[in-house]
């Protein structure tokens, strides 16, 4: 079992449905190699082969015309010797989805002076296979289909899932296979279209599609052309990652990331909401809500659910995988529909609706959100610290969670500085950031909608309290200077301290402008950063080039994530850093200009001096949410 590679392949979508291909336009997601490729449902791909010929002509792709979002179109060459060297039938085929399916449009034209028979034919292949099955290279099974009226329609997976396939052509099947077949007379220098199109239903899907209308850049002085397409690309992917809670269907958050991702998770859809506040509110507002709606109330070790707490991801079905790490014995993960295995995004919830409140979002939407509000603080208290330290940290009790909870949470990337790995109960530092900022916002909107300068005091107290403790406990020194360090790791030892995982990491930048650092210490995290070791030239490395595990193809030990830098952008304008936030920008732009400016979610951390374009992670999503919204985090570096 292996994971699909997703580089060399195009996307369309349109949340919950989506479609891969390979660049060429064909599908055949029964390939080895090619796996990932086919019509998707939600967590289910629904077609796994989707291809066009000709009988009549040998046919051959000759461009494609991808700018992210929900079209795509492939152009082709029908070959005809008879009418001389040059091209002179071509077949232009536009793929589009939308929330409730996908339809394509093929068009004919020639240069022929006489008129031309021309056989053009379509497969399709109906499937059920679940998303976790394609991400470990497995095929599911596929499904009979049954001739209509007017096309074809089969179910996918129980009675609540229905294909529905119209179309102006004829339509056998052939074994497994769904047939359209078209037979055309293109007038001289004429042409001629025809279409399909394949609705779909899911009906215990737990998202549908947003009904709220399409988000537009921001707008730009016109002078740099490079932004201009970074942010006309993202915002396609913006609109296309979009989805809602069936019952407020006009209240859109962003779902992580396509394909494997293509759901609501706390930690991203925050982070890419929050990038968009000084932008547009509405994502914000829809994602603080679905997310309130499903806050934790009770105690449970299986999805690590507990009272006041924001959830990790939401799956129809349970999600279960074989995980390994560089040689490391695999870990089997299963995680319930409902997951809350998060350190980060209840702070993060807090965060979002501080900001998103002093960016102007409605007192009535504000007030609603007051009791998930309480709550959320009230788990940084009662179940955030689980020892007593003093610090935000997580540990998976159940035995088959995610071992590590913060946004970096694959099994191996919280590193010492000689590349060893840490284990058990972790205090990510960027965490205790994010609790500073979260209960001096919440101390702020607490006095401002509810006049209680009591409780308002307490948590400035506790704020100041975590400051001081993560002073005396998180920073060490190299032969570079002062840093603070990745996380503390363990059991406290007699004097109440825990062994600090000191790899240099990217973490550091996330505690800019959380005001948990004094003028000072943002200064050497600043520098630390900006340090060849840590600064690409493409964005800040996950992990820096000094450490023993270092490798910049890892996933989170020496890669460079879209997101990251751009959060890292964000803090420094916080804190004033304009010129390094700037140049940061400059360099992921630089970045977008090797991915066609659809930014991946990773990347290799390779030099600027030695590769162009930056090396792809070949499993990277993309388009995914945090990636795509940092074009307007860039924007405002770059204003």
């Amino acid at each position: 079992m292996q994971q699909p590679f997703l580089t060399h392949h195009s996307a369309v979508l349109a949340a919950p449905v989506q479609a891969w291909s390979a660049l060429d336009g064909q599908a055949d997601g029964l390939v080895a190699e090619r796996t990932v490729e086919g019509v998707y449902c939600a967590d289910s791909r629904v077609v796994s082969q989707l291809e066009v010929t000709s009988p009549s002509h040998a046919l051959e792709h000759i461009g494609t015309d991808e700018r992210g979002g929900a079209r795509a179109a492939f152009q082709y060459v029908l070959r005809t010797p008879e009418l001389g060297v040059d091209p002179a039938l071509l077949l232009n085929r536009v793929r589009q989805v939308d929330g409730t399916g996908i339809s394509e449009h093929y068009e004919l034209s020639t240069a022929s002076l006489e008129s031309l028979d021309v056989d053009l034919r379509v497969r399709l292949r109906p499937d059920a296979t679940a998303m976790q099955e394609i991400k470990s290279g497995l095929h599911g099974q596929d499904v009979a289909a049954m001739l209509t009226d007017r096309g074809v329609t089969f179910p996918w997976r129980d009675e609540k899932t229905t294909a529905t396939l119209t179309t102006d052509a004829t339509c056998t099947l052939a074994g497994d296979d769904i047939v359209l077949d078209w037979w055309l007379t293109l007038p001289p220098r004429g042409t001629a279209a025809v279409n399909f199109r394949l609705d779909l239903v899911d009906a215990a899907a737990p998202f549908v599609a947003c009904t709220a209308p399409a988000l537009v850049p921001p707008g730009t002085d016109g002078t740099n052309a490079a932004l201009d397409r970074l942010l006309t690309t993202s915002f396609a992917d913006i609109n296309g990652l979009r989805m809602a809670h069936p019952a407020t269907p006009d209240e859109g958050f962003l779902a992580a990331g396509a394909p494997w991702y293509f759901t609501l998770f706390g930690r991203d859809s925050l982070i890419s909401a929050r990038n968009l506040v000084p932008h547009d509110l509405s994502v914000a507002r829809g994602t603080l809500k679905v997310l309130a709606q499903l806050q934790g109330d009770a105690a449970d070790v299986d999805s690590a659910q507990q009272p006041g707490k924001i959830l990790h991801e939401v799956r129809q079905e349970p999600l279960e995988l074989a995980l390994s790490h560089q040689g490391q014995a695999e870990h089997q993960m299963s995680l319930p529909p409902l997951y809350y295995g998060t350190v980060d995004a209840t702070p993060l919830w807090i965060m979002l609706l501080d900001e998103a409140e002093a960016a102007g979002l409605d007192e009535a939407e504000v007030r609603s959100l007051l009791p998930a509000l309480k709550a959320a603080l009230a788990w940084l208290l009662d179940f955030g610290d689980a020892d007593g330290d003093g610090f935000l940290e997580y540990r998976d009790e159940s035995g088959h969670g995610l071992a590590n909870q913060g946004w970096k949470d694959s099994g191996d990337s919280i590193r010492f500085a000689d590349g060893t790995m840490a284990a058990g109960s972790v205090a990510l530092a960027e965490v205790q950031g994010y609790a500073h900022a979260a209960a001096l916002g919440g101390a702020r909107l607490l006095e401002k909608y509810e006049s209680d300068a009591a409780a308002a005091e307490q948590w400035r107290a506790w704020a100041a309290a975590l400051a001081e403790r993560f002073r005396a406990k998180f920073w060490t020194s190299d032969d570079l200077g002062r840093y603070p360090v990745l996380a503390l790791n363990g059991a406290m030892d007699a004097d109440g301290s825990k062994p600090r995982v000191d790899g240099v990491a990217s973490n550091m930048g996330h505690l800019l402008g959380t005001g948990i650092l004094s003028e000072d210490e943002a200064r050497l995290v600043v520098d630390r950063l900006m340090h060849p070791t840590m600064a690409s030239g493409y964005g800040i490395r996950t992990m820096s080039t000094t450490n023993g595990g270092y490798w910049p193809l890892s996933y989170h030990v020496g890669s460079v994530w879209t997101h990251d830098t751009a959060f890292i952008i964000v803090q420094m304008l916080r804190d004033g850093f304009r010129t390094e936030a700037r140049e940061l920008a400059t360099q992921l732009l630089r970045a977008a200009e090797g991915f066609s400016f659809r930014m991946p979610e990773l990347f290799g951390g390779m030099s600027a001096d030695e590769v162009f374009p930056p090396q792809p992670y070949p499993a990277s999503c993309r388009p995914q949410a945090c990636a795509a919204t940092s074009s307007v985090v860039i924007a405002r570096a770059l204003a």
